[in-house]
């Protein structure tokens, strides 16, 4: 039978039981992408880095790229701790105190005590690790806040530093020279160090009960502890966790700069690992976080201060620049994240 005009004309509707038709592939992709707590912060970076890239010709240069990854890599190794301490509800202000004064502990112990190399360095870790307990004792079994906590320890902390080392800074012990390669010494050792302990942790938050627990415990503290948690476990936990990585990145830092110097770490090392952590999508009142996120965070922060100091800006105008690309960074974050709420990038 041949077809009339109106049957022509009417719109297609699909047979009663036929499949509904599926997006094309690219915009799956793109609804998988945008679903990504780290998408927004990712393009932001990689936006940076090619604004930098074709704005300045020595930005992509060998010698360059060591440098950046030499910012990069603090900032996201203390900001892997930082994530784990926000999601479950804490904070960390001590950490780049920490930093400064585990490569102090390393040269006391080398110079002054006649410890092994490789125990001094060990040491100086698990001098973190010991910081971490107290903060957590403090805060989890004594019941002080953890912002109020972490400061008064890294003040401690920078009290016995100046006092011990009379505000000057020391040469690396020759004991661990050698050792030092691996640490910091090396051009690209430290980023390789930030990349591991990345895809560990990413892992450990990811595909692990620590992560599941350290997530629940942020989310709804009293819940997860009705539903079998250790909730003090975990914060003990992670605040140890943060206290191992910045006395980490601070012998690292020490063997990169061949000298370990008072005035390095400090609430600034702090401060950029936990912004990289708030605009790599980890909330501050916890429950929420992605270690990724901190990463390309602190990618973002690490292009801009070594983009900006490429370009020659002075140190005066540099701070407004970094705080509006932040905002702009945060701004982007809330909107993405309000669109997943009201449906539109799923």
């Amino acid at each position: 039978m041949s077809e009339t005009a109106e049957q022509r004309a009417a719109p297609y509707t699909p047979r009663p039981g036929a499949p509904p038709s599926r997006p094309g592939f690219p915009r799956r992709v793109g609804a998988l992408f945008l679903r990504q707590r780290e998408a927004t912060v990712f393009v932001v970076a990689v936006v940076l880095f090619l604004y930098f890239t074709f704005s300045n010709s020595a930005f992509l240069t060998k010698d360059n790229m060591v440098v950046f990854t030499q910012v990069l890599a603090p900032i996201a190794i203390i900001a892997v701790g930082e994530v784990m301490l926000l999601i479950c509800g804490e904070i960390d202000l001590s950490v780049g105190f920490i930093y400064a004064f585990a490569p102090f502990l390393m040269h006391y112990l080398i110079d002054f005590y006649g410890v092994p190399g490789i125990l001094a360095i060990l040491l100086s870790l698990f001098m973190g690790v010991v910081v971490g307990w107290v903060n957590a004792f403090l805060t989890v079994t004594v019941g002080v806040p953890s912002f109020i906590t972490t400061l008064g320890t890294g003040f401690v902390l920078d009290g016995i530093l100046l006092t011990t080392s009379h505000g000057e800074p020391a040469q690396i012990p020759n004991a661990v020279v050698g050792i030092g390669h691996w640490f910091g010494t090396y051009a690209w050792s430290e980023i390789v160090w930030a990349v591991i302990l990345v895809a560990i942790f990413h892992v450990v938050l990811t595909r692990t009960r620590w992560g599941l627990h350290t997530i629940a415990v942020g989310g709804n503290s009293l819940g997860a502890h009705e539903a079998g948690i250790n909730v003090a476990r975990i914060k003990y936990g992670n605040f140890m966790i943060t206290g191992f990585m910045g006395a980490l990145v601070g012998v690292q830092v020490a063997f990169q700069t061949s000298s370990i110097d008072p005035s390095n770490g400090g609430y600034q090392a702090m401060f950029y690992s936990v912004t990289a952590a708030v605009i790599g999508g980890t909330a501050m009142l916890g429950g929420v976080g992605t270690i990724l996120g901190a990463f390309f965070g602190a990618a973002v922060l690490a292009v801009l201060t070594d983009g900006f100091s490429i370009q020659g800006i002075s140190a005066n105008p540099l701070n407004i620049i970094f705080g509006v690309a932040i905002l702009i960074a945060m701004i982007a974050n809330v909107s993405l994240a309000r669109l997943r709420g009201e449906g539109r990038a799923r």
